[in-house]
C-alpha cells in the first residue's frame, strides 16, 4: 500500500510542526505557503498566494488525499479574515476543481472564537455558535464553505495556540499584568505542538477507516480562571511586582471540552497550562 498524502494549505508554525509529524510517519506532505524556502526540509514546497485566484503553477499534478486548511490572517480587520478564510479557501476548491481532485477529506481549522458564551459555561461541539463579532462571523462562513464543499469535512476549532513564539501572555505577566480574580475569566488553549497532534491524529483516524464528525473542539485538558494561570505564571517566573490595576484586553468567559477528540482517542501532550508552560521556560517546547 503506497503511502498517503496530505497538502497543508497555510503551512505556518501549526502547519509546519504537523508535516513534521506526517513524515514521521511516512506520508507524502505538500506544504502551501508565499516562501516555501521556509518549509520543513521533506516538504514538497507549492508556491502560492491564496488571495491570488490563479491556480499556482507548482499545483500538484497528482490529488492529495488529504488537504488541511490552515491558513492565517494576514492583517486581523474583517477584510484580512475575509480574504485569508473565504476567500482563500474558494481559491483552493476551484484549483482542486481545475485539476479534477477530490481529497478524502478536508480538515478545515477554525477557531473557539465562533462561540459568544461569556458566562464561565462548558462548551462542547453541540453548543450554539452564534459569534458577536466580525472574526467569529467569517469562521463560521469559512466553516459553512467547507462542510458544502461536496468533500467530506471536518472543523477543527482550535482555542488559544501558545508555544514558542507565541508568548503574549509570557511577556504581559513578566510586565506585572494583573487579572480580574472574581468572575472568574476562563481561558482555554492549546500548546502548538497538540494543536498539529490533533490533525495528525485526526488524518491518520481517517485513513485508517475510523469514521470522523463533522467538527472538533482543540483544546486542552484544563480550561482555568485567567487569574489562576497568571498567578501560576508568576510564581514560576519568580515575578514579585505587578500593577495595582487589573488589565484585561479579553471579554468571554467559557470553557471548551475536549471530550470528542478524546473519546475518538486523542491526548493533549501537554493536559494543561502547567505542562505546556513549564516546558516553554525550560525550553523544551
Amino acid at each position: 500500500m503506497s503511502a498517503c498524502s496530505v497538502l497543508i494549505v497555510g503551512c505556518g508554525d501549526v502547519g509546519s510542526r504537523l508535516a513534521k509529524q506526517m513524515l514521521a510517519c511516512n506520508w507524502q506532505v505538500s506544504g502551501l505557503r508565499r516562501s516555501v524556502e521556509q518549509l520543513p526540509a521533506g516538504v514538497t514546497g507549492v508556491a502560492a498566494d491564496l488571495f491570488d485566484a490563479q491556480c499556482p503553477a507548482t499545483w500538484p499534478s497528482a490529488a492529495p488525499d488529504y488537504l488541511v486548511y490552515c491558513a492565517a490572517a494576514s492583517q486581523h480587520d474583517e477584510a484580512g479574515y475575509r480574504a485569508a478564510y473565504v476567500d482563500g479557501l474558494k481559491h483552493v476548491l476551484s484549483w482542486l476543481a481545475e485539476r479534477g481532485q477530490a481529497p478524502k477529506r478536508l480538515l478545515f481549522v477554525s477557531s473557539s472564537g465562533v462561540y459568544a458564551q461569556q458566562g464561565g459555561e462548558w462548551i462542547d461541539e453541540t453548543s450554539v455558535a452564534e459569534p458577536q463579532n466580525y472574526s467569529g462571523t467569517v469562521m463560521l462562513e469559512a466553516e459553512k464553505l467547507a462542510l458544502a464543499s461536496g468533500i467530506p469535512a471536518s472543523i477543527v476549532r482550535l482555542t488559544g495556540i501558545y508555544g514558542p513564539g507565541r508568548e503574549w501572555l509570557l511577556s504581559q505577566v513578566r510586565q506585572g499584568y494583573r487579572v480580574t480574580e472574581e468572575p472568574p475569566l476562563y481561558a482555554n488553549r492549546i500548546h502548538a505542538e497538540d494543536a498539529a497532534g490533533l490533525l495528525a491524529f485526526l488524518l491518520k483516524a481517517d485513513a485508517g477507516g475510523q469514521a470522523l464528525e463533522d467538527c472538533y473542539i482543540g483544546v486542552d485538558d484544563a480550561p482555568a480562571p485567567l487569574a489562576e494561570v497568571v498567578a501560576w505564571l508568576r510564581q514560576y517566573m519568580g515575578v514579585t511586582e505587578w500593577s495595582e490595576q487589573d488589565r484585561v484586553r479579553r471579554t468571554g468567559s467559557k470553557r471548551c471540552s475536549n471530550a470528542r477528540a478524546r473519546a475518538l482517542g486523542w491526548a493533549p501532550q501537554y493536559p494543561s497550562y502547567k505542562e505546556g508552560y513549564a516546558a516553554i521556560l525550560e525550553g523544551r517546547a
